[in-house]
């Protein structure tokens, strides 16, 4: 008996008729003789609602009661999908994050993972029981307050009770087929990728692919869990990604040179205006930020002008850590001595990926020149050995995300992305 532990995004809950179909695959997994556990995320976009509801009562909710709100959508979910299981003859139970084991650091709204210690998930399993866990959520290791894990976490946590449940694999039920080489929401003739490294798909998460968030694929790599993303909407093979190439019939997948093409337009760029160029100054500028919570990407200095020794120091983050940012730095404006800053939150990422890089000449110069053809002008620039990436206009992006797709032939001969539930998640 293999131990399966599944995932099932909002899209896949999002109403009754959902929640029943959802319950039936998993019992279907469970008569194939696994023993399952199923984490679930909260119904479509309760999640948005719950936060638009604490947004109208107070416009800066504190942490502790903001993160008591959120949990609740999952609750809801696991409740009602062991109801579901429970009318199709087979016994479920449902814990939430902290029932469940799930131990976190204590920042609010966006805590890491420290442990899981799933004892009562094992109990339910020895005793022949499907175990339903609410995603997202956790439990601080000092305070014992309910966390949650941010964007993605339902991910994160799925990936994390099978690395400590020791599982065969973590099944990522979502709304289309699989990895794409491409949003297909974006490119309609993306291709589903069959199998994909840790590594690559790490650099597309990060880069902004939306059906793995990097914090799953990061702990799915650290403890070697294969991550088997499907729909939940179709019964096709969906993308593996594993260390090691998946068989299919007699001969091993290879990876392609290219992986695919990913974008975010969910960053923001700031712009420190007239740095003094000597030692300490980036030092004293991502320290603030550091200090600050907030999590950078993209980082370009500019050369210093001669007759003012001063230079400009531009990074990107996310939108939604904008304000925090400059409040931080402003706060520090004289321990650090720059000018001004500004702030562009109309900007997109575009970043091509692939091992394959590293060993195949031009790839660089045929990126540069399909963004040259299409007319996007690039604002920053950033590599390493599998991964492109580069800042433009957000209106710009659909058009510079599907140029590339085609110059590096990755158009599917047929339109094959499937959004299922229309979100791509």
């Amino acid at each position: 008996m293999g131990l399966v532990v599944q995932k099932y995004g909002g899209s896949s809950v999002a109403d009754a008729e959902g929640i029943k179909r959802v319950a039936k695959r998993i019992v279907e997994a469970k008569r194939n003789g696994n023993q399952v556990v199923v984490v679930v995320s909260a119904m479509g976009d309760t999640t948005d609602e719950l936060i638009d509801l604490a947004e109208q009562v107070s416009p800066m909710p504190a942490g502790r009661e903001f993160d008591m709100l959120l949990t609740a959508g999952e609750r809801i979910s696991m409740a009602l999908l062991a109801m579901a299981i429970k009318n199709l003859g087979h016994e479920a139970q449902s814990f939430t994050g902290s029932q469940a084991g799930v131990i976190t650091d204590s920042v609010h709204n966006k805590a890491r993972i420290i442990d899981v210690t799933p004892g009562r998930i094992r109990t339910a399993l020895d005793e022949g029981n499907i175990a339903i866990v609410a995603g997202f959520q956790g439990v601080s290791a000092d305070k014992k307050d309910i966390t949650t894990l941010g964007r993605g976490g339902s991910d994160t946590t799925a990936v994390a009770l099978a690395a400590a449940l020791d599982a065969e694999v973590c099944e990522i039920y979502t709304d289309v087929d699989g990895v794409f080489t491409a949003d297909p929401r974006v490119v309609k003739k993306a291709k589903k990728i069959d199998w994909i490294s840790f590594e690559d798909m790490l650099e597309l998460a990060a880069s902004g692919s939306k059906v793995l968030l990097h914090r799953c694929v990061e702990y799915a790599r650290r403890y070697n869990i294969p991550i088997h993303v499907r729909s939940s909407f179709s019964g096709l093979q969906g993308t593996w990604v594993s260390s090691e190439p998946i068989t299919q019939g007699d001969k091993k997948v290879e990876q392609a040179i290219i992986s695919g093409v990913a974008h975010d337009t969910s960053e923001a760029k700031i712009t420190v205006v007239g740095v003094p160029d000597k030692p300490g100054e980036a030092a004293a500028i991502f320290r603030t930020i550091a200090d600050a919570a907030i999590n950078i990407d993209m980082v370009v200095q500019n050369v210093s002008a001669a007759s003012t020794g001063l230079t400009d120091i531009s990074f990107t983050l996310p939108k939604t850590e904008g304000r925090k940012a400059i409040d931080a730095l402003e706060k520090n404006r004289a321990g650090i001595g720059f000018d001004s800053l500004r702030y562009d939150d109309q900007i997109g990422k575009i970043s091509l990926v692939g091992a394959g890089m590293k060993t195949n000449p031009g790839v660089t110069a045929d990126f540069f020149t399909a963004l040259s053809d299409a007319g996007v002008n690039i604002e920053l620039i950033s590599t390493s050995e599998i991964r492109i990436s580069v800042v433009t206009r957000a209106d710009e992006v659909p058009e510079a995300v599907r140029a590339v797709h085609t110059a590096f032939g990755l158009d599917s001969d047929t339109d094959e992305a499937v959004v299922y539930g229309g979100t791509g998640r």
